[in-house]
């Protein structure tokens, strides 16, 4: 097992609401629990440019701001995140997992907000070192069972349309129909205990 987490870039996405967060710090203390250097981080975050396009991002006093900006400052933090702790914890030979990566702002700017997929992982190719982690495990959840999840102030991307959410969702299950080898779906409306047990499963499995 050690040997199938070390060194791997493993990425844990899906619409707002579907646990993500939770889902990362279990699998965070799991694979360190296997003896394996582990670091997490968010994204978009973690470094201090990250935090502060974060701000501008889920501000909700930002309300205007349009798709292409959002993909564009995404895009910007995720660059820098790369640059100053992702690929260095590669390098060493860590395993990093990540709340959200480039396949958020696939299904939030790119279909939902009708940016284009494409567009936004070329944008990711030209620049990012690395636009597909070794695992993404998308964690599909429907808007009902999300909302009463978000017991909280919401912030300005959470704050949008159901419509708009409704197409996020579609976005992530569009995104894994045309990439079936580097996304996985899992049903995330399960309690936490068996989502878990899910993800440690495709994680074991290296898919």
């Amino acid at each position: 097992m050690k040997d199938r987490v070390a060194g791997k870039f493993i990425v844990l996405d899906g619409p707002d609401g579907c646990g993500k967060s939770t889902q990362a710090r279990l699998l965070r203390d799991w694979i360190g629990q296997q003896g394996v250097e582990v670091c997490a981080y968010r994204d978009p975050g973690t470094t201090v440019v990250g935090e502060k396009i974060r701000e501008i991002l889920l501000d909700p006093v930002h309300d205007p701001m349009a798709d292409n900006v959002e993909v564009l400052l995404y895009m910007a933090a995720r660059a820098q995140l790369w640059k100053e702790k992702i690929g260095p914890d590669l390098a060493a030979g860590h395993c990093v997992v990540m709340d959200r990566w480039i396949s958020s702002t696939c299904a939030y700017q790119g279909y939902a907000g009708g940016f284009g997929i494409e567009k936004v992982i070329q944008l990711g190719t030209d620049c990012l070192e690395r636009v597909w982690p070794d695992v993404t495990i998308i964690l599909d959840v429907d808007r009902d069972t999300a909302m009463t999840r978000m017991d909280r102030q919401l912030d300005r991307m959470e704050q949008k349309s159901n419509d708009y959410q409704e197409k996020v969702r579609q976005g992530f299950m569009k995104l894994t129909e045309m990439f079936p080898e580097k996304l996985v779906l899992l049903d995330a409306n399960q309690n936490v205990e068996k989502v878990h047990k899910q993800i440690i499963e495709t994680v074991s499995a290296g898919k």
